[in-house]
């Protein structure tokens, strides 16, 4: 096997953006930059980048012939290129794709989720479009009404147009075409080496031999309970593994667009989505002899009650085929594994929590050549790590260990005998959450670090892999640039260090990083305070928080940037601060913890006990005065804030909030919240405690959002007119998910903090 360490060719260069100016030694032509690149280091091609504006990154382009920076073209302009993505990575930043079909029959848009199972979200007729929003690596599936896969695609960072059209259709069958005679068939795939193949015909299951003789093997198939053409074959191709699926229920979400681009009158838009309690779609996967059709049906006494069967793959001796099974409720993750002379199965690797565990986040695994090994992700310890599982034995050795997590495996090569890796809170001097770099040996679990600065880190490989650039900043310090070494991470030079001594002089404030203990008196908790540009440490500033405590990540800002949108409204006047309080990710398994069945506690108690913390050294922090505000899983924060700690928190804004867990997608909300829906969804809904609302509230909410059912909104409205409660309801009728980032609905937020919090006193 070759390593992959080394497959990208990094230029070095230097650029100044707005007082930011990098400094050091560039490639080629050993220029001194200023406000524009100079274009002879290129030849004809221009160059695109991405920097972070608003926590978000934003591509931009540098002309090659004048040198200018320019901002892309907008995301509606760039078309994705198909890709050959069975599941989603871990999700970058938000984006919208926008699906067009320009086929002439209707296309079932499917998300592949980590584990690379279907998730439905609803029909694309012929000629139709759809908008939808996303998260940068996320994989989409297009299939025809015989659930035949057609297409799919790859969310990029900055999202763009996916079409399905005679072109991109053909793209992908080359795709698939090269991948069949790289790898040998792929689960939707027929054979292309004079074996036979399979295929779906009136939802039953039939079998095309070389001489195109057709077979039919089974006759169990209904619109119900179908068959999918979702096979794997084994790779001497005498069986093959396909899977029947009983149907979901049949949950839909109407939307009612008030003001459609194509008539006048209304429209009503209607689409499936299911929520938490609903019966989901059960697959039963079964294998079948090529030669014969006989079925080998499994006993699914291991498998009971799946939320998803996936990572279907055969034994090298294709004697066994295993599959990841994922049951309902996510408190259960098991490889099994199916012997197809005796139909037996047994289980390989057994992981259970009695809280959940984070198949979204935290779900890794890779067999190795040979089929008796794997690497294997698990929170066992208390904290995230690695292990090697013998899978014929059950035996279990970590690979990594310690009071620190591993967030991301990023390459293996078994050949070299290592992983790259990246990692967590290892550093006790250093913020939990700064990424590092290291490799880990296979055999050993020797550690090699290939980064050490105290910030967050990017590595980037030379064309051979033995050389590396490490590019690492803090929100407090700008970026460093290093060349190190790959076989052990040493320094070779520091290449460049930027200078932000322009930003400074302008007014600008230099974000400030604070930790503070927690609820319990002894977890650091960490965050970020933003102050006003011209901030005058002789005044009073009310305080702001920025909300949004998800337990699928943290979200406090680690690295550099000039921007983010929170400045904006610091700028009004305003210390604005954001927290990562208990119950959100990649801290250790019991800090995690906190979010069980307990979204509404949004870490609050270390929030309050952060910012009187941070205030208590801080004069110029009023806390007589403190807003709050936040979007989708902010937005339910945000409220809760009003509902639940209205004598700490006096003004919120809730932008298009998933204020009651009942009403939210199934996914997000069964992973932390359980299966079955019990007493305490009820419990913590902001539509049931509608009536504790104390301080001033804004809610903001886009009519056509697809991602959180916007009736979610409204049930609080109700609620809260029942119970003869002041509050502002600002209804975006055509704006999708996040209405409130809009230039109108930033607006209206910005004047409602500044009229609660500056102008009131």
């Amino acid at each position: 096997m070759t390593s992959r360490f080394g497959c990208t060719a990094l230029p070095i260069w230097i650029l100044s953006i707005t007082g930011v100016v990098l400094t050091g030694r560039i490639a080629a032509d050993d220029l001194v930059l200023d406000s524009q690149i100079d274009a002879r280091w290129q030849d004809t091609t221009n160059l695109e980048y991405t920097r972070s504006i608003d926590g978000t990154p934003t591509r931009f382009v540098i002309d090659a012939s004048t040198g200018r920076i320019e901002p892309h073209l907008t995301t509606r302009s760039h078309r994705l290129s198909p890709t050959r993505a069975f599941r989603s990575s871990d999700g970058g930043s938000p984006v919208e794709l926008i699906f067009e079909n320009r086929t002439h029959e209707d296309l079932d848009l499917f998300w592949l989720d980590a584990g690379g199972t279907r998730r439905p979200y609803g029909r694309i007729a012929a000629g139709g479009r759809r908008t939808q929003g996303t998260f940068a690596g996320h994989a989409w599936l297009l299939a025809n009404q015989a659930d035949q896969p057609i297409i799919r695609f790859e969310a990029e960072t900055g999202g763009g147009r996916a079409i399905v059209d005679e072109q991109s259709i053909a793209i992908h069958r080359s795709l698939a075409e090269k991948s069949r005679r790289r790898n040998g068939p792929q689960a939707e795939d027929p054979s292309d080496d004079g074996r036979a193949s399979a295929f779906v015909r009136d939802h039953d299951l039939w079998l095309r031999d070389p001489d195109e003789t057709e077979r039919r093997l089974t006759s169990d198939g209904s619109p119900a309970d179908r068959w999918t053409g979702n096979v794997q074959f084994a790779p001497d191709g005498r069986h093959f593994v396909a899977t029947r699926i009983e149907k979901p229920e049949t949950h839909l979400v109407n939307l009612l667009h008030v003001a459609p681009d194509d008539r006048v009158e209304p429209k009503l838009e209607t689409f499936q989505y299911l929520k938490p309690g609903d019966r989901i779609a059960h697959p039963h996967p079964v294998v079948f002899e090529v030669a014969t059709g006989r079925r080998i049906q499994p006993d699914e006494s291991l498998f009971p009650t799946p939320w998803s069967i996936s990572r279907i793959d055969w034994h090298p001796e294709s004697d066994r085929v295993r599959f990841l099974y994922n049951q309902r409720g996510h408190q259960s993750l098991r490889l099994i594994e199916l012997d197809v002379n005796s139909g037996e199965t047994r289980t390989l690797i057994d992981e259970s929590s009695p809280t959940f565990l984070d198949y979204a986040g935290k779900l890794f695994l890779h067999v190795m050549e040979g089929g008796d090994q794997a690497i294997w992700m698990s929170e066992r310890s208390g904290w995230n790590h690695l292990e090697r599982v013998d899978l014929r034995t059950g035996e279990r050795m970590p690979l990594t260990s310690g009071p620190w997590v591993v967030r991301a495996v990023d390459d293996i090569d078994e050949e070299a005998g290592r992983i790259r890796i990246r990692i967590m809170g290892i550093d006790p001097d250093q913020d939990p959450y700064h990424v590092h770099h290291a490799m880990v040996d296979l055999e050993t679990g020797e550690l090699v670090r290939l980064t050490a600065g105290d910030g967050m880190h990017e590595i980037e490989f030379s064309p051979d892999g033995e050389y590396y650039v490490d590019r690492w900043s803090r929100v407090d310090l700008p970026p460093v640039h290093e060349l190190r070494r790959t076989a052990d991470g040493s320094l070779i030079a520091e290449l460049a260090t930027a200078d932000h001594a322009g930003l400074l002089t302008s007014g600008w404030t230099e974000p400030e990083r604070f930790v503070a203990k927690g609820r319990d008196g002894e977890t650091d908790i960490w965050g970020v305070i933003v102050r006003p540009k011209n901030f005058d440490p002789t005044q009073s500033y009310p305080v702001v928080e920025h909300i949004y405590a998800g337990p699928h990540d943290h979200f406090v800002p680690k690295s550099f940037s000039r921007r983010w949108r929170m400045r904006d409204v610091a700028d009004l006047g305003f210390v604005v601060v954001q927290i990562d309080g208990m119950g959100t990710n990649w801290r250790s398994k019991a800090f995690h913890d906190v979010a069980w069945k307990n979204l509404g506690d949004s870490g609050f108690p270390d929030r309050i006990a952060w910012m009187q913390a941070a205030a208590a050294e801080r004069p110029w922090m009023n806390l007589d005065r403190v807003g709050i505000y936040g979007g989708s899983a902010g937005g339910q924060s945000a409220l809760r804030a009003l509902l639940a700690f209205g004598d700490f928190y006096d003004v919120a804004v809730a932008d298009c909030g998933c204020h009651d867990n009942r009403m939210d997608k199934i996914w997000w909300n069964e992973l932390w919240m359980g299966w079955p829906v019990g007493e305490h969804y009820a419990e913590q809904s902001n539509v049931t405690n509608a009536h504790r609302l104390e301080g001033d509230l804004m809610l903001v909410l886009g009519g056509m959002d697809r991602n959180v059912d916007p009736a979610s909104t409204l049930q609080v409205v109700d609620a809260l007119v029942k119970a003869d409660k002041d509050f502002e309801f600002v209804l975006m009728p055509s704006a999708g998910h996040g209405a409130a980032e809009s230039a109108y609905g930033n607006r209206r937020r910005m004047d409602f903090l500044k009229r609660k919090l500056l102008d009131a006193h």
